[in-house]
């Protein structure tokens, strides 16, 4: 479908879910090599048969990290249809985010032939010696594009982060970009910082610049379009670092692995970070990298996931099909997806959940940890953790972690509470109880099954409310 025919229905469905930005992914100019490398991939080749069962080759539209030209892809009507959908957007109040792949291009990028000083060069020795990561284009020798803990991908050629002319180049790029949307996902972001350069590539690149990488190209964005959004994919617990050269936001993988993997202690050592650090975190639990969720995870196990990620601080990243329970995780390189029936039971969850954040004070609100003690009948470490939210409204999330049941005590912190009575209801599974405002900050019993959880807001509970529960 053309960008600029998207019909005003869909836009709505988007703004009325409660986001506030849309990624999309794929909108530059894919590499007809990289579709001709992937086509000749017997083992992608298989992966694309697997997802999608009446598979053609014409399916193959090609990577999205393989870019030709960060021009739009006139297959999805080109810059016209992009800035059309753009005003869609803005129209509704939702901003626009774009990738950005700082690490490599495609073969055929026009700075290939036209600007070797921009990528990492090898000599004819490297080709010979090492073919998986070198290869020759147009009498030169280009290293592939790669993450150092595997091997190069053989779609790409690897950009220079140590190169003047490069840092340049990326930063007229980002600018000429920032011109057509409000932010950027930066593919990798890590593999750019200095460090991480050096013991990829070694002698082979030089010494660094004497200022990083991207506070220089950050920093050129940023001086003409101060509010520009960077959003950086990034592993190996480089999100401080990142944030602290200039990102907004960094990929919070830690978190997804250590609640899909039922991780207790992790998760509760992780959400007691630095509230400021973890306020520019991106919280998942599916992305285009990662299996879907729905694939992965049991009902109870989504559902406790997705509170538990959901309503911590900093972005949060919904998944498109995530709420609709897609179960295929698609290859990259395909343009079209299989038929998959609708979870209606999850995706009423997730309109419910969805329907919460929508109050301002999961955005603009504080953000705190709270306390969880054990209970008398049980005694043990509980898997039990708790968190609150304070502006306009009061939250209170309870999440067990866990496939035992269990329970726990949890307090509160709001003192103002005391010698009152309150009214917690919880909007995701339309259950209301009454407790009293000591109970609530000394400690107040809660008892969950396994992946069980409650998201209670607030209120005052002094007026009877009938048929709920007490």
């Amino acid at each position: 479908m053309l960008l600029g025919s998207v019909p005003a229905a869909v836009w709505d469905a988007v703004a009325e879910g409660g986001y506030d930005v849309v990624w999309l992914m794929g909108v530059w100019q894919r590499s007809p090599v990289g579709v001709a490398l992937a086509l000749g991939d017997l083992d992608l080749v298989r992966s694309f048969e697997a997802a999608l069962p009446d598979y053609t080759d014409e399916d193959v539209v090609g990577s999205p990290y393989c870019i030709r030209d960060y021009v739009v892809d006139e297959r999805l009507g080109g810059p016209a249809g992009l800035a059309t959908a753009r005003a869609e957007l803005r129209a509704r109040g939702l901003g626009l985010l774009l990738d950005f792949v700082p690490n490599h291009v495609a073969p055929d990028h026009p700075w290939v032939s036209g600007h070797p000083d921009r990528f990492v060069l090898g000599e004819p020795a490297d080709l010979e010696q090492d073919p998986a990561t070198f290869v020759e284009l147009g009498g030169r020798v280009f290293a592939h594009g790669r993450d150092p803990y595997f091997p190069a991908w053989p779609d790409v050629v690897q950009l220079n982060a140590f190169s003047a002319a490069l840092r340049v180049a990326a930063a007229e790029t980002l600018l000429d970009i920032a011109g057509q949307c409000d932010g950027v996902r930066c593919d990798m972001a890590m593999l750019m910082m200095d460090d991480v350069f050096a013991s990829t590539w070694g002698d082979r690149v030089g010494p660094p610049s004497t200022t990083p990488y991207w506070p220089e190209v950050i920093g050129a964005v940023r001086g003409s379009h101060p509010g520009f959004l960077f959003v950086a994919e990034a592993y190996w617990d480089r999100e401080f670092a990142l944030q602290r050269q200039g990102f907004d936001h960094c990929y919070d993988k830690r978190l997804y692995d250590r609640l899909t993997s039922s991780d207790t202690s992790g998760v509760e050592a992780h959400l007691s970070a630095d509230p400021d650090y973890q306020a520019r975190l991106l919280r998942f639990i599916e992305n285009h990298d990662e299996p879907r969720a729905a694939s992965v995870l049991g009902p109870e196990q989504h559902r406790a996931a997705a509170i538990a990620t959901f309503t911590q601080c900093g972005a949060r990243l919904v998944h498109d099909g995530q709420t609709t329970g897609r179960r295929t995780h698609l290859p990259v390189f395909l343009g079209r997806f299989p038929e998959e029936p609708d979870d209606e039971e999850l995706n009423a969850f997730y309109h419910r959940l969805l329907d919460a954040l929508a109050d301002p004070t999961f955005r603009t609100g504080e953000w705190r940890w709270c306390r969880t003690l054990p209970w008398a009948d049980d005694p043990g470490t509980s898997p039990i953790l708790s968190w609150c939210w304070t502006g306009d409204t009061r939250w209170l999330v309870a999440v067990n972690v866990s496939e035992r049941r269990c329970s726990a005590r949890v307090a509160g912190p709001w003192p103002d509470l005391r010698g009152g009575t309150v009214r917690l209801h919880d909007p995701t599974q339309d259950v209301t109880y009454h407790r009293t405002g000591n109970d609530l900050n000394d400690g107040m019993y809660v008892e969950l099954p396994p992946w069980g959880w409650h998201l209670f807001r607030i209120d005052d509970g002094s007026a009877a409310f009938e048929g709920e529960a007490s």
